[in-house]
C-alpha cells in the first residue's frame, strides 16, 4: 500500500495552488433561472401511463403465461421504477410473466451483481416493481451482418424469453450524431449485448460509425429474437416525464428518429455560448452515459471521428464529485480540466476503466490535476484562461449536466441575462463564500422544484 513518500496522484493542497497563483481576485455571483414552458406527465399518473403503452403493442404471439424480458438500463431516468412497475402490472394482468434484466453493456463492473446493484441503485429492484431481477452476463449470438460478419449477441436471459421489451430514454447520444442515437435501438445492441455485445460494437466503430452500426445491427436482432417493441420515454428540460409511448418493432428506427428530434428540441444547456470557467457540482453515469452531456459542456474526448458540438465553448472546466449511482464508475473524466479530492477518491479505476476498454473510449479515464479545495479549483481555473477582470469573467456552476434550471454565474453573465427573456435574475451577485475552503453555497437546484 503507497504513502504519501511514494509516487502517486494526491490532491495538490490549497496553499501550494494559491501561491502559484497569487492574488487572483474572484468574480461575485449571482443566480439566475431559465424559463422553460413544459407539460410533463404528473408523476403520480406516470405508472399507469406506461401502462397504457401496451396497447400500442402486438403481444398476440406471446403465449398464455409467456415469459417477458423487460429490459432496463442504467441512467438516471425520472420515474424510472414508476414506469417499468406500470409495464410489469400490465403484463402481468394480461397473464405474462414478466421479469426485468440490466440491459446495460459492461456497466456495474461487468458483473451480474454490479448490474443488479446498478438497478438497485436506481430503484429497481423485485420489490419496486413487482417481479424478478435476473441478472447475467452470458450472452448467446443469435446472428451476423451480412457484409462485415460482426456477431450480434443478445443477453441469455432474455433472447431465451417468449418476448423481449426493452424500457429506456430517447436522447441525444454523447458520442455521435445520427438519426437514431441514445433509445431503443441503442439498448438492443449495446445494453442488450452485455459487455460482450458492448465490446464488440465500440471496436467496430472505430472504423464503422455508430450512426451506421446501430440500425443495421438492431435490425438483425429484431428479426431473430422476440421483440415485441419497446418503451420510448422522452424527458422536458427539467428531466420530468414529457413522453412515454409504446413503440412496435417496425418504428424502431423511423419513430425514434422522431423522438430524437423532439428530445433535441426539450434538452437543456447551458444558456451561455461561450464561458471562462464551468464549475460542475457533480458528474456519473446516472447523469450520462459519458458523465457530463457532451452536448451540454461542448466537449469530445473519447477519440472517434465524430465532430465536436459547435457550442458551447468552455475554457476550463472544474468537476466536484462523482454521483452514489454511479459506484464509482467516472468514465468521462477526461472532458474536465481539474477535479476535486472527493471526486478523485469515489473513482473506481477498475470500473471506469472496464466501462472504457468496452466503449474503445480511453481517454474517457484520464484523470486531470485533482485539488484539495473548491477555492482551489476555482483559483486554478480562473488563472489559466488568460487576461481577465473579475467582473468580465465569464464563470457558471451547476448542479450537473441534467439539471441547468438554475445556475450560479457571474457578474457578466448576471448582466448578460437581464438582457434576455429566456432568463431570470433570482440572486444578484455577492463575494463567493468559502467554509474550510468548500463552496459554501449549495448546488444550484431550484429550491421549489
Amino acid at each position: 500500500m503507497s504513502d504519501q513518500n511514494q509516487p502517486g496522484v494526491y490532491p495538490v493542497p490549497e496553499e501550494t495552488v494559491l501561491e502559484a497563483c497569487h492574488d487572483r481576485p474572484l468574480p461575485e455571483m449571482g443566480t439566475i433561472r431559465q424559463t422553460w414552458e413544459t407539460d410533463p406527465i404528473p408523476d403520480d399518473e406516470v405508472a399507469a401511463v406506461a401502462a397504457t403503452t401496451l396497447d400500442d403493442l402486438d403481444l398476440d404471439s406471446v403465449p398464455d403465461g409467456g415469459s417477458v424480458a423487460v429490459g432496463v438500463g442504467s441512467r438516471g431516468i425520472n420515474n424510472l421504477p414508476a414506469i417499468v412497475r406500470g409495464v410489469v402490472e400490465e403484463l402481468q394482468a394480461r397473464g405474462y410473466e414478466p421479469f426485468v434484466f440490466p440491459a446495460m453493456g459492461s456497466h456495474g463492473g461487468a458483473t451480474a451483481d454490479g448490474q443488479r446493484a446498478k438497478l438497485d441503485a436506481l430503484g429497481v429492484n423485485e420489490e419496486t416493481v413487482g417481479c424478478p431481477v435476473r441478472a447475467t452476463m452470458e450472452v448467446v449470438e443469435v446472428g451476423r451482418t451480412p457484409e462485415r460478419d460482426i456477431p450480434a449477441v443478445a443477453d441469455a436471459n432474455a433472447a431465451a424469453a417468449d418476448a423481449i421489451l426493452p424500457i429506456n430514454r430517447v436522447k441525444a447520444h454523447t458520442d455521435f450524431q445520427g438519426e437514431v442515437e441514445s433509445g431503443l435501438s441503442k439498448m438492443l445492441v449495446i445494453g442488450m449485448g452485455k459487455q460482450r455485445g458492448a465490446k464488440t460494437a465500440h471496436e467496430w466503430s472505430v472504423d464503422w460509425s455508430l450512426r451506421e452500426m446501430l440500425p443495421e445491427i438492431s435490425t438483425l436482432l429484431r428479426e431473430e429474437l422476440p421483440v415485441v417493441g419497446g418503451v420510448a420515454i422522452v424527458e422536458d428540460q427539467h428531466d420530468d416525464t414529457a413522453i412515454v409511448e409504446g413503440v412496435p418493432p417496425s418504428g424502431f428506427l423511423d419513430r425514434e428518429a422522431e423522438l430524437l428530434e423532439t428530445s433535441y428540441e426539450l434538452m437543456p444547456t447551458i444558456p451561455f455560448d461561450e464561458l471562462d470557467v464551468l464549475v460542475v457540482d457533480q458528474m456519473g453515469k446516472d447523469i450520462s452515459g459519458s458523465g457530463m452531456d457532451t452536448n451540454v459542456i461542448g466537449r469530445l474526448v473519447f477519440g472517434f471521428d465524430e465532430p465536436e458540438p459547435e457550442r458551447p465553448d468552455i475554457k476550463r472546466i472544474y468537476v466536484r464529485s462523482l454521483t452514489d449511482p454511479s459506484h464509482g464508475n467516472a468514465t468521462g473524466l477526461g472532458s474536465a480540466d481539474l477535479i476535486h479530492a472527493d471526486l478523485l477518491a469515489e473513482m473506481d479505476i477498475s470500473k471506469s476503466l472496464i466501462n472504457c476498454i468496452t466503449a474503445s473510449t480511453l481517454p474517457g479515464t484520464r484523470v486531470p490535476a485533482p485539488v484539495e479545495t473548491d477555492r482551489a479549483g476555482l483559483v486554478a481555473s480562473l488563472s489559466t484562461v488568460g487576461v481577465v477582470a473579475p467582473e468580465d469573467a465569464r464563470v457558471a456552476r451547476v448542479t450537473d449536466t441534467m439539471r441547468l434550471e438554475e445556475l450560479y454565474v457571474s457578474e457578466a453573465l448576471v448582466e448578460a441575462a437581464r438582457e434576455r427573456p429566456d432568463l431570470e435574475v433570482v440572486r444578484e451577485p455577492e463575494p463567493v463564500e468559502f467554509v474550510d475552503g468548500s463552496f459554501a453555497a449549495p448546488s444550484p437546484v431550484p429550491r421549489d422544484h
